[in-house]
């Protein structure tokens, strides 16, 4: 996923289908300067993660 995509996912207040590892994810946060998002499974919303957006997938 880019940056700009991955930004507009974060700051919109509709919920989108984004994967990472194969299961749905919330992206919490974009952090710019190491292209990374702060997320958690959508099932497991304790279970925060920091991954590259190259790992992010929208459906």
């Amino acid at each position: 996923m880019n940056l700009l995509r991955a930004q507009e996912i974060a700051q919109s207040p509709v919920m989108a289908n984004v994967t990472y590892l194969d299961k749905q994810v919330y992206i919490q946060h974009v952090i710019e300067h190491s292209e990374t998002a702060r997320i958690f499974p959508l099932d497991e919303p304790q279970n925060e993660l920091e991954v590259n957006l190259d790992n992010l997938i929208e459906h």
